[in-house]
């Protein structure tokens, strides 16, 4: 049994948090030398073998093989929703959009989430879940027009279109495990292995293997070490510690304004002053998610 210090707590969640906040621009930076394909190859051998190891110091890789077995078809399909179909969504995003825009269309997954709950878990929606909705998405077409409600010039429809289809995999991942009890690191872990063939495939399929630049090297391998991997272990055992989760929750809330900052001076991107409109807009709506949760 882990030990409530909600000092540890913050501080490993602060960790997780500064690694979401690069992954807009890593992604960015390392899109101009690798394919979307070659991209997460890279990032999904290395997140499988980081996942590996740590299994192997808890103690715990004898127990993956039986996890399969129990429910071969579950992990199967949670592995073609995360990662093969999330990242080739969201990535493909991110290769047609600006960093700023790709990554606060992404942040509405939870708005999304919310929705597909209705028909999925048999939830309801208040006022308060509707009205967060309408904000979650008016934010989302004013950083994807920059604006210009009225005309809808967005920047690249597809672009937006897959950044859109990236909240609803990742809902639906979370939706298919929202009642699975076993253990998260286990779990992941069968993630990335059994897509590890399906990628490697689709890489050849749609891409190649032609990976020279060390800059796309460097930056697959830190996605595949630091998004995929450490974040979530970091995001874990802060959940663990924490005496009170929702304090702890509320950072995430800092990462996509921070992500705009490294996004402008490591990505050189100019932001747009409706991306932090249309973001505030987001971020409101889940924050109004929020409190109709705490009070149901």
């Amino acid at each position: 049994m882990v030990k409530h210090n909600q000092s540890q707590a913050l501080w490993l969640a602060l960790g997780a948090v500064a690694c979401w906040s690069t992954v807009a621009s890593a992604f960015k930076l390392t899109l101009a030398h690798f394919s979307v394909w070659q991209l997460l190859l890279v990032a999904a051998t290395t997140s499988v073998v980081f996942l590996w190891l740590l299994l192997a110091w808890q103690g715990k890789a004898n127990q993956v093989w039986r996890n399969l077995v129990d429910r071969p078809k579950f992990y199967l399909l949670s592995a073609l929703l995360n990662p093969v179909l999330y990242y080739w969504v969201l990535l493909g995003a991110y290769d047609r959009l600006p960093g700023q825009q790709a990554q606060a269309i992404n942040y509405t997954w939870a708005i999304t989430l919310s929705l597909l709950a209705v028909p999925f878990l048999g939830q309801t929606l208040a006022r308060r879940d509707l009205l967060a909705v309408l904000l979650g998405y008016l934010g989302a077409l004013v950083i994807a027009t920059q604006g210009d409600l009225l005309g809808l010039n967005f920047t690249d429809g597809w672009g937006v279109l897959m950044a859109l289809a990236s909240t609803l995999v990742w809902s639906a991942y979370w939706i298919l495990n929202v009642r699975h009890h076993g253990d998260p690191l286990i779990g992941l872990t069968l993630n990335f292995s059994l897509a590890l063939p399906v990628i490697l495939v689709l890489t050849w399929r749609f891409s190649d293997f032609q990976m020279q630049a060390w800059q796309g090297w460097f930056g697959a391998i830190y996605l595949g070490l630091f998004e995929m991997g450490v974040a979530f272990v970091l995001w874990l055992m802060a959940m663990q510690r924490a005496e009170s989760t929702a304090r702890i929750a509320n950072l995430i809330f800092l990462s996509p304004f921070v992500s705009l900052f490294l996004l402008y001076f490591l990505v050189g991107e100019p932001i747009a002053l409706a991306t932090p409109v249309g973001l505030l807009l987001i971020l409101l709506g889940l924050g109004l998610q929020r409190r109709q949760g705490k009070r149901a």
